[in-house]
């Protein structure tokens, strides 16, 4: 079985975010980057089917010098190879363009599976995978919190609002991951050690195809026109008096007199 991972790497969730002072973007400098959460549970799908039914296990990811660590975590998981495309022409490209870059990186792999996380908790889209089932014409089902593969197909029981669906797809194909699909293990001492002499091709967008002027900052369909952290919120106001009748009543009073809400 050959499998594709797409991982990406995001800012750890207990780090400090702070706006940087284009109002646009976040301070990057003193953020901890770890693999996106539900990227783990992916690698970690991906190394149990081969563990099962053989084969090789790919890691494709997207960003600057550091998206190499991400690739090297998952290597150390136990991922046989990594593909690391990076190229400033496509720093800030939307989720349509990174789908678009991410298939064609895809295409040049054998596979027969791919896995994602089915979404990133740092921008929270959940387009990217969609597009890159999308672009390379292949089944896609997300969510997925059980996945069984026989006879060419996969069967997968994935989440909806109130309950499971059950799925069946040909290969190749796409799934997405949810919580609840397994535990992603540690990578042990040993298999970091590995991790280091295992092969990482890195592309550019040109290697793969891509025309510049449909990816990157300048090219979003969707443009952020500013960051801002929500309001503070008030501070609780506690209302006295001698009796839940006296209490009552201050509510009404506040409720009516001052708020105007009644």
């Amino acid at each position: 079985m050959e499998i594709v991972v797409l991982v990406k790497q995001v800012p750890d969730t207990e780090s400090l975010i702070e706006i940087a002072a284009d109002g646009v973007s976040i301070k990057k400098q003193d953020i901890k980057w770890v693999m996106n959460p539900y990227d783990e549970i992916a690698v970690e799908e991906a190394l149990r089917i081969r563990e099962a039914q053989g084969g090789n296990v790919t890691v494709v990811s997207m960003g600057g010098q550091k998206a190499i660590e991400t690739i090297r975590t998952a290597l150390a998981m136990g991922a046989d190879k990594g593909v690391h495309i990076n190229d400033p022409a496509a720093e800030g490209s939307d989720a349509l363009a990174t789908a678009k870059i991410l298939a064609a990186a895809c295409k040049e792999i054998p596979f027969e599976l791919i896995i994602a996380g089915h979404r990133a908790v740092d921008e929270d889209n959940y387009q990217v995978a969609s597009g890159v089932a999308e672009f390379l014409g292949i089944p896609q089902i997300s969510m997925v919190i059980k996945a069984e593969l026989h006879d060419g197909k996969i069967k997968c029981q994935r989440t909806i609002e109130g309950g499971t669906v059950t799925v069946e797809a040909g290969l190749p194909a796409l799934f997405t991951t949810q919580r609840g699909l397994n535990e992603p293990r540690y990578a042990s001492l040993p298999g970091i050690m590995k991790a280091k002499k295992k092969p990482v091709d890195v592309k550019t967008i040109a290697d793969l195809g891509i025309d510049p002027a449909a990816v990157g900052a300048a090219n979003r369909k969707v443009k952020i026109k500013a960051l801002n952290f929500p309001p503070e919120r008030q501070t609780v106001r506690m209302i006295g008096g001698e009796t839940a009748r006296d209490r009552a009543a201050e509510l009404v009073r506040i409720l009516h007199e001052e708020v105007k809400i009644i």
